[in-house]
């Protein structure tokens, strides 16, 4: 091979390499996001099985929660 040609297939690498090392880069903080939003998830989830098991506890001892009582008579 010529120099000249070896000139080219080095620039032709480092610009691919260059490219992958970008990727890797936007993947990263894409998996950082969604790891981030999957913790939300999680603790959303986490509030919500709380509240079920107290509303079932509170329907268990017979206790009527505001969207249980009747409406006011006027």
């Amino acid at each position: 091979m010529k120099k000249k040609e070896l000139q080219n297939l080095l620039e032709e690498l480092q610009s691919q390499v260059a490219f992958q090392d970008d990727a890797l880069h936007a993947l990263q903080s894409a998996l950082a996001n969604q790891q981030q939003d999957l913790l939300t998830l999680q603790r959303q989830l986490t509030l919500l099985k709380q509240r079920q098991d107290e509303q079932a506890q509170q329907a268990e001892e017979g206790a009527t929660t505001p969207s249980q009582e009747a409406p006011p008579h006027y």
